[in-house]
């Protein structure tokens, strides 16, 4: 059977199903995409709203992911780089602090900031070192701990690990507490240590955007959110059907396919808040981290401290909650007004937009970087792509987006895929 004659769908117009596509079309197959909203991108996409680039969810790119280098190219991203720091609001005073070795304005903040011991800042540098040092497959294989275990294992004084530490890494992690395996902490931070922070001057859609665009040979059906994927059928919710030699379902599974079995995913949640200001209460382009167990917030942005490509008169502020709550949103909103007030300083601001994001991470155990063709594979023409096989990155996406396809690709030259087509749906 002629490599054209095949119909390969991918469920989910995510990063996963999109470098899926990519390799399928590298190896002259011709996939179909089925996406249920109306663009690409999955959980990485972004609205102009009252003309602002809101992206959903904070959300950074780290250049030094193996498969984002591999993937897509930065300079037409037009990517704008973090500062290698942050601004921790504590008390009422705000301190910078940073790795001055890589931006030397950092360092006389760090040195005279009052987050963390001397000690600390020693064991900063000592992690840094341990950690460029050591490889990706060495993290994974390393027995796991929660990060808060492992940073009071290192040695690090419970001032740091709260000042710090917490706010920094709940951001990343969406989880208020640090229960997320030390494997992921330690790729997390040797990826910030070896590369930069960045986020495209059109937001994080861009990504997905350009990985589209590389796409020739590949037929996009939005809109069609699917009910049921069966051996070699696709029910959509609006009851038509879809034949499929094989199927890549880059989303997740759990509700898709009958009698699943220890496939459903727990997920972390946030909520991200959009305001304007007149004026920036963090003047570079630094995270700002609120050290204050009894805020509600956690992290914050000013994207307008980086360039974008719309032009706008006031200050874009985006707030990051990731502790449970069961405000309706008027009072979510006056409760993250207060917090900013009281632990920033921050006024005069005007609420713009909410993404209440249920989905954002997966919730894993026993991560791993990488998984083989072999294992996406869920039945002999079904495989499985998407960051929660693996731990919950946009580099594992694309890994897992990349291995899927590999399974198939090589399940259709072993001739295991028949050219027959009968759907289980037809009477």
């Amino acid at each position: 059977m002629k490599k054209l004659a095949y119909k390969i769908n991918i469920v989910g117009a995510g990063i996963s199903g999109l470098i899926a596509a990519q390799i399928l079309e590298n190896h002259g197959y011709h996939p179909t995409i089925i996406e249920a909203s109306n663009t690409v991108g999955g959980r990485v996409k972004s609205d102009i709203v009252e003309g602002y680039t809101l992206d959903h969810g904070f959300q950074v790119l780290l250049t030094s992911y193996p498969a984002a280098q591999k993937y897509l190219n930065y300079n037409d991203l037009e990517l704008q780089n973090f500062l290698p720091g942050a601004t921790v609001f504590k008390n009422g005073k705000a301190q910078t602090i940073g790795d001055p070795l890589r931006n030397f304005s950092l360092l006389f903040p760090t040195l005279l900031s009052s987050i963390g011991t001397f000690s600390d800042k020693v064991k900063i540098l000592k992690l840094n070192t341990l950690l460029k040092k050591k490889k990706i497959t060495a993290i994974f294989n390393t027995e796991e701990k929660t990060t808060l275990q492992y940073l009071k294992d290192f040695g690090f004084s419970t001032s740091m690990i709260f000042d710090f530490f917490t706010p920094f890494f709940s951001g990343i992690f969406l989880e208020p507490d640090l229960e997320t395996s030390s494997r992921m902490f330690e790729f997390v931070y040797k990826m910030f240590g070896d590369g930069l922070a960045v986020i495209p001057k059109n937001g994080m859609q861009a990504i997905p955007n350009q990985l589209k665009n590389n796409l020739k040979n590949t037929k996009f059906k939005l809109n069609s959110p699917v009910k049921e994927i069966k051996d070699k059928s696709i029910l959509l919710e609006d009851g038509s059907i879809l034949e499929s030699h094989i199927t890549i379902i880059a989303t997740d599974v759990s509700s898709l396919i009958s009698n699943l079995k220890n496939q459903e995913t727990a997920w972390k949640s946030c909520d991200t808040l959009y305001f304007t200001s007149t004026k920036r209460e963090i003047s570079k382009p630094l995270i700002g981290l609120i050290a204050d167990e009894s805020s509600l917030v956690n992290n914050i942005f000013y994207h307008s401290s980086l360039e974008t490509s719309v032009k706008t008169t006031k200050e874009l502020l985006s707030v990051t909650v990731v502790k449970t709550h069961q405000l309706e949103e008027k009072e979510l909103i006056a409760k993250v007004i207060e917090n900013l007030n009281t632990q920033c300083g921050i006024v005069d601001i005007t609420f713009l937009k909410r993404y209440q994001i249920k989905k954002a991470l997966p919730e894993l155990t026993n991560l791993q970087y990488e998984i083989s063709s072999t294992e996406t594979k869920l039945k002999s023409t079904i495989f499985l792509a998407g960051d929660q096989l693996l731990n919950g990155s946009l580099n594992a996406a694309m890994i897992s987006g990349e291995r899927a396809a590999m399974g198939v690709i090589q399940t259709l030259e072993d001739g295991l895929i028949v050219d027959e087509l009968t759907s289980e749906y037809k009477a």
